[in-house]
């Protein structure tokens, strides 16, 4: 089956269809490669992070491993330390006066995690909507491919099995399109969201033991 037969008979719309399951298969493979990649680094990073800061002697020294990491990790512990910082250089003002240090590293390090979680989530969106509209994009190219080749050939007056094939074969090809480009997507989106569940959960651990550890420093 030539498919640039499509291209060369085909119309406008069937055109349009085929190089949007293009662009939707294209984009999303890109997005599956590089959110893999991605997702790869920061389970490593995040492990080393960890482990190199529950080591450390004091948060002197977890502060300054913080410097240049790019764990997730290391973002959430830097908005504690940064929250037990300022509250501490305004505990004689408003501020530390209304508001306790319990409240105020809840407040800040839930924002961090609501902002990692936000990272976690880049391009889930795009995934779940090829996903979902390129079976559909597909169809409605075979259909609207189909009612063109059988309008052409009801103008030529040709009604044999050969002539009703060809067009109505590349009409089809439109709906194995879709599925092509939305099965890896679907995919894809299942895997990122339990990847990312799991990061999540670590995310969310390691937040709370390091209020824990901030406020114990603040005691002592």
């Amino acid at each position: 089956m030539d498919l640039s037969l499509v291209f060369s008979q085909g119309d406008g719309i069937l055109i349009a269809v085929f190089l949007s399951l293009l662009l939707m298969s294209i984009s999303s493979w890109w997005l599956i490669l590089t959110r893999s990649l991605h997702l790869f680094q920061t389970k490593r990073q995040n492990r080393q992070f960890n482990d190199a800061f529950w080591q450390a002697t004091d948060l002197h020294s977890a502060a300054q491993l913080i410097q240049g990491q790019e764990a997730p990790l290391a973002r959430v512990a830097q908005s504690g330390l940064d929250s037990l910082n300022r509250h501490q250089a305004q505990a004689t003002r408003t501020l530390g006066q209304h508001c306790s240090l319990d409240e105020f590293l809840v407040r800040n390090i839930r924002m961090s995690l609501a902002r990692e979680t936000g990272r976690l989530e880049h391009g889930m969106t795009w995934l779940a909507t090829v996903g979902a509209t390129a079976p559909f994009v597909g169809l409605f190219g075979t259909v609207w491919g189909i009612y063109h080749a059988l309008v052409g050939i009801a103008g030529a007056g040709q009604l044999s099995i050969a002539a009703v094939a060809g067009p109505i074969g590349e009409a089809l090809v439109a709906t194995a399109a879709g599925l092509a480009a939305a099965i890896p997507a679907v995919v894809a989106y299942n895997a990122f969201l339990r990847a990312n569940r799991v990061i999540a959960q670590d995310l969310d651990g390691f937040a709370h033991d390091l209020h824990a550890q901030l406020l114990s420093a603040e005691k002592a």
